[in-house]
């Protein structure tokens, strides 16, 4: 199973071997032997390219399910014996990390003393391995499936605006309205102009206009909190303007996409005692927040 997902992950039989250190013979055997033990195809081999078969879909994401609760088991059971210790390097995401990682720091480092921290605060995506960070959080549809991730919670792109703002301007009832509303908008958001809803009618794209452009979501919810627009950002950065009326949700029938938020880290081969450590801690600090889905 681990050879299995270990040559979808990587996208070959080849890139399996240098990720397994083990030789492609011995890699198309396990896979050949799962195959036969199963009794179906789980890969369709060209001389070009290499793709899952639907039953081979399946067992793959059972697989990674499967693969990942082993690793859970292995972390709680090996956690009770040993201490962690030694630097973690983690990359993780400007707004996201100041205003929900920042303050969980301590108690961190409170319940693993010989654990050290060197964190980086950015939204630019950082190779993993090449610039040398043991564990990175990131926030996506969808996690790289190149890397070894774990959901620690959702969040929802929320579309708000003040209620200063809304009685200037008027209350948006449906998304094609927004063309004729003041906009600001995320850069490194991945629709950047086209924003879209699911909604009563199904999904519905609108080309919007920004008036402002900006790389930090924080800077467009400063923005909107000014009376300056309507803005489309993650729920975990909206909670409290939201619960104290300075902002508003707009067509909450109408809902954008729903973001996880995930660690992720490069291999799942030997991960160090310290690492499994801060990602079990990060699990259990978003069990139940306010804002997650």
């Amino acid at each position: 199973m681990s050879v299995f997902t270990a040559v979808v992950d990587a996208g070959s039989f080849v890139g399996a071997v240098d990720a397994l250190r083990m030789s492609k013979a011995a890699v198309s055997r396990h896979v050949d032997a799962l195959e036969q033990r199963l009794g179906v195809r789980l890969l369709q081999r060209t001389t070009r390219r290499l793709s899952l078969t639907e039953e081979g879909r399946i067992f793959y994401q059972r697989s990674k399910d499967v693969l990942a609760a082993l690793d859970d088991a292995e972390s709680e059971v090996t956690s009770r014996k040993h201490e962690a210790s030694g630097l973690i390097r983690v990359n993780v995401p400007l707004s996201f990390g100041i205003m929900h990682l920042a303050p969980l720091w301590s108690g961190f480092m409170e319940a693993n003393p010989q654990v050290d921290l060197d964190i980086t605060l950015n939204d630019r995506v950082v190779d993993l391995v090449d610039e040398g960070y043991d564990l990175a959080v990131r926030i996506n549809t969808l996690p790289n499936s190149m890397l070894i991730s774990r959901k620690l919670v959702s969040t929802r792109m929320t579309l708000c605006a003040s209620p200063t703002y809304l009685e200037r301007h008027g209350v948006p009832k449906h998304p094609k309205e927004l063309v004729k509303h003041r906009v600001l908008a995320y850069t490194n958001w991945s629709g950047r102009d086209e924003w879209q809803f699911d909604g009563p009618e199904g999904r519905v794209a609108v080309r919007t206009h920004a008036r402002v452009y900006s790389n930090n979501g924080d800077t467009c919810r400063a923005i909107a909190t000014q009376h300056g627009g309507i803005i489309l950002q993650p729920s975990f950065m909206l909670d409290e303007d939201l619960r104290r009326g300075d902002l508003v949700e707009l067509m909450p029938e109408y809902r954008a996409a729903e973001l996880g938020v995930y660690a992720v880290y490069a291999t799942r081969k030997q991960l160090p005692l310290k690492v499994r450590r801060l990602i079990d801690f990060l699990v259990d600090a978003f069990v139940d927040v306010s804002w997650g889905n």
